[in-house]
């Protein structure tokens, strides 16, 4: 008796390990690098990882479980944006992330800012994501007015791994202005608002979807303003780079800050082509289902942009063949 217990205890414990090893090769992590926590990034990049995950032992999809990937877990990494993010990539620190699509356009054809690099050739397109905003901030009474009226203020252009650091350079440029011409800071997030409320920098520029958490919160504290970025200085932006367009930040958008024309661009979610194809259609599927739908909807303001319509909108980087196979799938790429 003795020994049929031992015999049974044994198979039980055997049946266990053999259980959890499946569990553990069921199991998948999969990285998502966004950006500064204060900005837009990483909200969204959460909201994301949560449509897409499918922990083992997760209730099934129409039973108020999740409807993402089998065994996936997907998580948002804080980063320093999207050079930071393009450059992880491709090295293979992470599995995807989000980044403008000038930077990536740049980064895979080793043009523009980003010429005599190596052109990353590897980079895919997963999804475009919505439209991001250059918001130029300074305070309501600094007398600045306009991007010219920067020159021999202190002024933060973000880090240098960012997205927004690369196209402040540019809209200085279309201005008039080199960065030898203003005293450059390196502030991101609450930080850069936080210099600007003590008196350390004059303004700081940040490109972000609106509205921005760190922005709300400052104009909630401070009396600020957002500086136009418009006339001839954004046409010849937009005519010189298509990734750029002429659009506005409306009056409303941040507490008793009056709306401004300014200029955006696209952010898009990127992968290596390296990713595994079956992985990367499984994972564009789940961000497009019904389900996700409703978590981008309520997980952010921006979320309701995000759409399987505009899901290729100002796209110039190759797409993942996983996730050309679904667009092909869904009827949104003939």
């Amino acid at each position: 008796m003795i020994n049929t217990f031992k015999t049974a205890a044994i198979s039980a414990v055997l049946a266990l390990g053999m259980a959890s090893t499946a569990v553990a090769q069921e199991l998948r992590f999969f990285t998502i690098g966004t950006g500064g926590t204060a900005y837009t990034y990483y909200p969204i990049g959460g909201v994301i990882a949560n449509a897409i995950s499918k922990p083992p032992g997760s209730r099934e999809c129409g039973d108020g479980g999740s409807c993402g990937v089998e065994g996936l877990i997907a998580s948002a990494v804080s980063s320093r944006g999207s050079v930071d993010n393009v450059n992880a990539i491709i090295s293979g620190l992470r599995d995807s992330g989000f980044a403008q699509s000038d930077v990536a356009y740049w980064a895979y054809t080793g043009t523009g800012t980003m010429e005599g690099s190596e052109p990353a050739t590897d980079l895919r397109t997963i999804a475009a994501l919505f439209e991001e905003h250059i918001h130029l901030v300074a305070m309501a009474d600094s007398g600045i007015n306009s991007v010219a009226d920067l020159a021999g203020k202190r002024v933060s252009l973000d880090e240098p791994g960012s997205g927004t650091y690369v196209d402040a350079l540019l809209i200085m440029e279309a201005n008039g202005l080199a960065i030898d011409d203003l005293t450059p800071e390196a502030l991101k997030g609450n930080a850069a608002s936080e210099a600007l409320r003590n008196g350390k920098i004059d303004a700081f520029f940040v490109v972000t979807g609106y509205p921005t958490g760190s922005l709300v919160e400052l104009a909630s504290a401070a009396d600020i303003k957002l500086v136009p970025i418009d006339g001839d200085a954004a046409a010849t932006l937009t005519e010189k780079y298509g990734f750029f367009s002429s659009s506005e930040i409306p009056e409303g958008t941040y507490e008793g800050v009056a709306g401004v024309d300014t200029v955006a661009v696209g952010a898009q979610w990127f992968t290596s082509a390296k990713a595994d194809e079956e992985l990367i259609y499984n994972i564009t599927k789940a961000l497009w289902n019904d389900e996700s739908r409703k978590l981008l909807d309520v997980g952010h303001a921006k979320g309701q942009a995000i759409t399987l319509d505009t899901a290729l909108a100002g796209v110039g980087v190759p797409l993942h063949a996983g996730a050309e196979r679904f667009y092909r799938e869904a009827g949104v790429l003939k």
